[in-house]
């Protein structure tokens, strides 16, 4: 009973410091410093010695002008503690007062510390950075080296002529730490990511790209080639990429792995000629059954992606070689799943689809491999319109891979077929759960088809628009293109200015683009983009009609202005990083 009870007492004092740091804190964030100083003169009482609250204290001070308790304070604590960072807070407390022959004075004393001893330099370098000190952290830095070399701060160092916008010197001094420590190269490319993607410095690319060129120069470490493989895949040159992974298959042979991920991430980017090379290297360079059964799987499958009836024979005799060639195994899955989705939404053979998957479904199979058997299997059903037996399908693969990427993906594909049947509000409770999946993709699309029942429900309460909607949409999954457009212009004909007009005009466009009738999907996004400035689709309307006049008909000057809009109205979308790049290149920045 005795321990219960000071067990108690000890949670009870915990959670009342936990309430007084709260609301102090609450009281700094809102401004209010008298109020902030009162809690944490209390909260530093009972912890002398925690330097967060004497930060805080030292802040209310400086916030409400009183300087001189400040100075008190800090040089009370420096004499106690003999902190040597607490030079800094004396010399930034005389900087506030404009002070700064003597905020230098302490400064250069916090610098003499460390030529005493460089392990100074962690806390005195950490604060110099807290008070954006950026030329006397680097001092920091580089003393400390001076005294120990064997010392290691590239990449705080490289962080810091960053912020200076040094950043030729900041891609030298990354550079440098990538080499020397490879494990932080994650957290490197990371940084340099964030450089690349924004509009501050339109020159770091370049830079970038010439420091990795001139070391892929002077050296034959295959380290460089690698780097400046990913430099080319963030501005998605796939094509470039290539060229330095084919330089490191002929020093390292014996790995295709890269290879293979490039060719996938050209094909996700659309990239199809890059992806074509990549892939045809593969096949002329490997025996590895393995690798030679997944590159001819993404070749049919970027055939498939791009054809049209006459070309189905074709596709449909190089299927059969191929499992003839490889056989019928788990080896060959990519294969039979390419065919079973084939048959059953271009040739509309939905029995040898089924036949082809349940057959599958019989071989010996992991988990994952049986959850994309499952999941084709519930799409051919779906296309059936056989609702119930897709969802079961669906729900089997949620329970084995709960949490995982293909689980989520199960889930969203629930939902749309909640959506389908018109069943609006489970799929809404759905999709509601799936905006924050781990998966961007998954997410971004359940946003996009919540959004959309959402903001045709609170005009429509009977949604009947919405329901014709969803019909439209469920041809396209059928892959029946000219009954969805038949549908969506019906419901523009019938449903003229409601809030469903400018997201069905969308749809029109991408039909007649998957058509082939350029002038028609230019028509019906240029009316997004004239007559519905204010909807959430003007983005789209923008970035695919800048894309049929560049990558279609071959008309910059049409292009420009189009991406030249998205750069600087559209920041937020996901086609402003496409958009910028896209547009540099047809201006003449080639080099980035």
């Amino acid at each position: 009973m005795k321990k219960n009870l000071i067990i108690l007492f000890l949670f009870l004092c915990f959670f009342a410091k936990a309430q007084n740091e709260q609301l102090a804190n609450n009281y700094f964030d809102r401004g209010e410093f008298e109020k902030a100083l009162v809690s944490y003169e209390e909260l530093l009482k009972a912890q002398v010695g925690n330097s967060n609250y004497f930060q805080r204290v030292i802040e209310c001070y400086q916030q409400l002008q009183q300087y001189d308790k400040a100075e008190k304070a800090i040089l009370e604590r420096l004499d106690k503690y003999r902190q040597s960072n607490l030079l800094i807070e004396l010399g930034y407390n005389y900087q506030l007062q404009k002070d700064d022959a003597k905020a230098t004075k302490y400064y250069d004393q916090a610098i003499e510390k460390i030529k005493s001893n460089a392990n100074e330099v962690y806390g005195i370098a950490y604060v110099f950075e807290r008070k954006a000190l950026v030329d006397y952290a680097l001092l920091a830095y580089q003393t400390a080296l001076t005294k120990e070399p064997k010392m290691s701060f590239n990449f705080q160092m490289a962080l810091l002529y960053g912020q200076k916008g040094n950043t030729d010197l900041m891609i030298e001094t990354f550079l440098a730490e990538s080499y020397q420590n490879p494990q932080n190269l994650p957290i490197i490319q990371n940084q340099l990511s964030r450089f690349m993607t924004e509009d501050a410095d339109e020159n770091f690319n370049n830079s970038l790209r010439k420091a990795l060129l001139l070391r892929t120069q002077k050296t034959q470490d295959v380290f460089w080639n690698d780097f400046l493989s990913w430099y080319y895949v963030q501005l998605k040159e796939y094509g470039k990429a290539f060229i330095q992974q084919k330089a490191i298959y002929k020093r390292n042979p014996e790995s295709f792995s890269n290879i293979v991920n490039l060719a996938q991430m050209a094909i996700e980017d659309k990239d199809n000629e890059a992806a074509k090379e990549i892939l045809t290297f593969v096949l002329d360079n490997t025996n590895d059954l393995d690798l030679l059964i997944q590159a001819h799987s993404y070749l049919v499958e970027m055939k498939i992606d791009n054809a049209t009836e006459k070309d189905y024979p074709a596709i449909t005799q190089e299927l059969d070689l191929l499992l003839k060639e490889f056989g019928i195994s788990p080896y060959t899955l990519s294969l039979l799943k390419l065919d079973a989705n084939f048959s059953a939404f271009h040739l509309k053979n939905t029995e040898k689809a089924k036949t082809i998957l349940k057959n599958a479904m019989d071989m010996p199979l992991n988990k994952y491999q049986m959850a994309e058997v499952k999941m084709d299997l519930a799409d051919i059903l779906l296309y059936e319109e056989k609702f119930n037996q897709a969802l079961i399908y669906y729900s089997q693969i949620e329970n084995d891979l709960s949490g995982d990427v293909v689980g989520q993906e199960a889930s969203l594909k629930t939902a749309k077929t909640s959506y389908y049947k018109t069943d609006f509000e489970w799929a809404s409770h759905q999709l509601k759960v799936l905006k924050s999946a781990s998966t961007q993709l998954i997410a971004n699309d359940a946003l996009d088809l919540f959004l959309l029942i959402s903001d045709n429900t609170v005009e429509d309460s009977t949604q009947v628009a919405l329901k014709k909607f969803a019909r439209g949409d469920f041809l396209l999954y059928q892959n029946k293109k000219q009954e969805a457009l038949s549908q969506f212009q019906l419901i523009l004909k019938e449903h003229k200015g409601e809030e469903i007009e400018p997201v069905t005009l969308l749809r029109i466009g991408k039909i007649y683009e998957k058509l082939g009738d350029y002038t028609k999907a230019l028509e019906n996004y240029s009316e997004i983009i004239t007559n519905h400035k204010d909807a959430i689709y003007v983005d789209e309307a923008l970035y695919f009609s800048a894309d049929i006049y560049n990558l279609k008909l071959n008309d910059a000057e049409k292009a420009k202005p189009l991406y030249e809009e998205m750069i600087f109205k559209h920041e937020d979308s996901i086609y402003y990083v496409d958009s910028r790049k896209k547009y540099r290149q047809l201006r003449g920045d080639n080099n980035l």
